[in-house]
């Protein structure tokens, strides 16, 4: 399976969102892990970040079917 950004679990671009779906984590617990990470190393988190951003490509939209409405004609 091929790491992508999440389109459903986002708060900026979906990155954390997609790496945490990708390790099985919370996507809050990797977010809260990646903070105190960028913070003792210097904020290199946030280019780490943005390179993430750039690189990783958007999940697919998960297509849902329309609802059978039978009263609809």
């Amino acid at each position: 399976m091929k790491t992508c950004r999440s389109s459903s679990d986002r708060v900026i671009a979906g990155v954390c969102g997609g790496l945490a779906e990708q390790a099985g984590w919370s996507p809050q617990r990797l977010r809260v892990v990646w903070v105190v990470a960028t913070i003792f190393t210097a904020f290199a988190g946030v280019i780490v970040y943005l390179a993430l951003w750039f690189l990783m490509p958007k999940a697919p939209a998960q297509f849902e079917p329309a609802p059978l409405q039978p009263w609809r004609h």
